[in-house]
């Protein structure tokens, strides 16, 4: 697939089985995320990946966050089975840090592009993904049984595995609707 075609045909893949990227190709989805726009080089993610026990341990976060704040029984199991939709799980973070020349904003932008580009490389490399975030995303019961700081910020958590099923192809769309020159 060429770079072009993978562009103008990604799209997310909700349904994902087994098996996960193995090894050579989660090389590949990571070599692909540090490679996107990095101003100053400060290298703003951290990502957190999850398989196995190490998604058993996530829907425990999970739920342990959703009962600390108070969601019904139904969010409770709900929360239970989220990590479960994917073989592997990535959890990005933007760890940002003060400077003088390069905002927060910015730095949290290249943590998302990281994601955005580890979910292209596992198109390209013929599997899916799916990025979401959710509250969870937003939760410091979640940032502190992951070991982040109240600074960090998870830009997403990123589901990869094989496609359950072959999407449809979405219909393409004029990007120029959305431009205007100044």
């Amino acid at each position: 697939m060429d770079a072009i075609e993978l562009l103008l045909t990604r799209q997310s893949t909700p349904r994902l089985t087994t098996p996960a990227p193995d090894a050579e190709q989660l090389k590949i989805i990571l070599d692909a995320a540090i490679r996107v726009p990095d101003h100053g080089a400060l290298t703003p993610w951290e990502f957190i990946i999850a398989t196995d026990k190490g998604l058993e341990r996530l829907a425990d976060i999970f739920v342990a966050a959703a009962k600390a704040n108070d969601a019904d029984e139904d969010f409770v199991n709900k929360a239970k089975g989220m990590p479960m939709r994917a073989p592997m799980v990535i959890t990005v973070v933007a760890k940002t840090q003060a400077h003088t020349k390069v905002p927060l904003l910015e730095q949290q932008i290249a943590a998302g592009c990281a994601t955005m580009a580890m979910q292209q490389a596992a198109f390209a490399l013929g599997l899916g993904a799916v990025w979401r975030t959710g509250d969870f995303a937003f939760d410091a019961n979640v940032n502190q049984a992951l070991g982040l700081t109240p600074e960090d910020q998870i830009v997403g958590f990123l589901y990869l595995g094989s496609p359950a099923v072959i999407a449809p192809k979405k219909s393409q769309k004029d990007g120029s609707q959305y431009a205007r020159y100044l």
